[in-house]
């Protein structure tokens, strides 16, 4: 029997009543982590499209389990023997944006709104709850470095399949999700299909759209390129590095600007952490990678190096720059608490393409500052435990969380992007895994521990 592999951080035992000690490696069939994976996997690799009966596009499979985490936490805040101990400032990030969420809501309907604007109202308020209940989930519930481990590895091999999806889908231009129909679920909502661009064409993948495929697969990146290095065997390596390949490659069938400035971000965030033989490599690799590319596809290489050419006149640039004198018309009306959460609705008002704008729309300035927060706090805690952490490994995982947030903020300005799930789902579950690497790290046991309160109070 192979042993198996441990960290101090998981061992480490914190004393808990007179000279018994625990381990916060507890052993469970169904916990945080397992749900966190469960959620992770029906998000990607089933069809947006796909929906239950009878439901709104809430009912994804994913969103379900997502709502049901939000259920869980909130159910487990009345019994001390399922809380979590100590502090964790990410909750109180969390209650902020609800609350201005939630006013917001409230000033929406005093003002009045049509029924289409009611009805998009009380969707955005519950897909806001699963949002929460994924972050919270992530950051109290996972219970030590080897759970955290796991789901980041099946959040890996998730985006790897999409991504190879979406490379068959460009190769070949055929439209493999057909095939991946769930019995019991129906399709609903818009197909995205191929798009032309330049000399190549966009695809989606599993996901509603080229922009938000791009923008998923770039939250899923720095944690491919961290087991490409930091595996400890061989072949995982190995597999991790070709995971790493599909998901660039995924993320270039998109032709996305913004898969170009995350992609940006993450090296920013993770070049100044590597060894100068690791760029080496990288940057080999990446030559690589792209001479295949341009091999196969030319046109695809010719078509992202000029996805900035001329702002002034590029329609990408003036489309958008056009919508903000009628964005900030009606953000003038009402500053402060906006129009009210979710009222924004894009059958009857333009798509603004910037979810910073949609956002100051609708919850107006409180509303911008604590979605802001929300990553800024995310960020400061990824920080915190990279400045705690003396292992190489771990000090690369947290620099990978603030290259998520980093790419949170950036490419909310290029589309409205807590409007599309799939993508939203993932960031929520990177912004609660700094909340996790920052209690795995913190000085103080009573932190750090995962056991349950009422064991700790015998």
């Amino acid at each position: 029997m192979r042993p198996i592999s441990s960290r101090t951080g998981d061992l480490e035992p914190s004393l808990v009543f007179g000279q018994t000690y625990v381990s916060r490696r507890r052993i469970t069939y169904i916990d945080a982590a397992a749900l966190l994976s469960l959620t992770i996997i029906l998000i990607s690799l089933i069809p947006a499209q796909l929906i239950i009966p009878g439901m709104t596009d809430l009912g994804r499979p994913g969103l379900i389990v997502g709502m049901l985490l939000f259920c869980w936490w909130v159910l487990a805040r009345f019994g001390s023997h399922l809380v979590m101990t100590g502090p964790q400032p990410m909750r109180w990030a969390v209650l902020v944006f609800m609350v201005a969420a939630i006013i917001s809501y409230a000033v929406g309907f005093l003002r009045g709104l049509t029924s289409i604007e009611a009805n998009a109202a009380d969707r955005t308020m519950l897909f806001f709850c699963i949002f929460v209940g994924v972050v919270l989930t992530a950051a109290d519930g996972v219970p030590n470095w080897l759970r955290l481990r796991g789901v980041l590895k099946v959040l890996v091999v998730c985006g790897a399949v999409i991504a190879a999806i979406a490379i068959v889908q460009y190769l070949t231009s055929y439209e493999l999700t057909r095939f991946l129909r769930v019995p019991g679920l129906q399709a609903k909502g818009w197909t995205p299909g191929f798009e032309v661009r330049g000399g190549g064409i966009r695809v989606a993948s599993t996901t509603t759209h080229y922009i938000e495929l791009a923008a998923l697969l770039s939250l899923i990146l720095p944690f491919a390129i961290h087991f490409a290095c930091f595996s400890r065997r061989p072949h995982r390596r190995q597999l991790s590095l070709v995971a790493t390949v599909l998901i660039a490659g995924g993320i270039a069938t998109t032709i996305s600007r913004t898969g170009v400035l995350a992609v940006g971000l993450i090296v920013v965030c993770l070049a100044p952490l590597w060894t100068w033989r690791l760029r080496y490599n990288i940057a080999v690799l990446t030559g690589g990678l792209l001479a295949a590319v341009a091999a196969m596809s030319p046109g695809l290489i010719k078509t992202l190096l000029h996805l900035f050419d001329s702002p002034s006149s590029n329609p990408a640039f003036t489309v958008r720059q056009a919508r903000y004198p009628l964005a900030f018309g009606y953000f003038a009306q009402r500053p402060w608490l906006g129009r009210g959460t979710g009222t924004w609705v894009s059958p009857q008002y333009q798509i603004l393409d910037n979810q910073w704008l949609d956002t100051l729309i609708t919850n107006g300035i409180i509303g911008v500052m604590t979605l802001a927060g929300l990553h800024l706090t995310g960020i400061a805690l990824a920080w915190m435990a990279l400045r705690r952490s003396t292992a190489i490994e771990d000090r690369h995982l947290c620099a990978g969380l603030i290259a998520t947030q980093l790419i949170g903020i950036v490419v909310a300005g290029t589309f409205d992007s807590l409007s599309f799930m799939s993508y939203a789902t993932i960031l929520a579950l990177t912004l609660g895994m700094c909340g996790t690497v920052w209690r795995l790290t913190h000085p103080k046991a009573t932190v750090r521990n995962s056991t349950t309160r009422w064991f700790l109070d015998r």
